[in-house]
């Protein structure tokens, strides 16, 4: 299969994921897309690699899924204390956290 193809690919997630955190109002699927567009990035940098011969894209995917696995903790965190106060998870809800 060609690299370029798995370009495509990522170009195609990261825009269903850019989608998505623009439209969506819950703040799951925001992170969710967050998530999906963080993902496709990773798939860009192995392509690249791939197609260079050189594993630097693998070793910046690895960061990168590390990275994500910190704000998917963060951010679920901010979500349930959201919950917890407001009883929704909606972004428009999350300005209201203010003291």
């Amino acid at each position: 299969m060609n690299p370029v193809n798995y370009l495509y690919l990522a170009a195609l997630l990261f825009t269903i994921g850019a989608t998505g955190v623009l439209i969506r109002r819950n703040a799951i699927v925001v992170f969710m897309c967050i998530e999906l567009m963080l993902n496709a990035c990773n798939l860009a940098f192995v392509a690249f690699s791939r197609m260079h011969g050189n594993l630097d894209g693998q070793i910046i995917a690895f960061f990168t899924m590390v990275v994500a696995a910190a704000e998917v903790v963060v951010g679920l965190a901010i979500i349930v204390s959201l919950f917890r106060t407001r009883h929704s998870a909606s972004v428009d809800d999350a300005s209201l956290m203010k003291l």
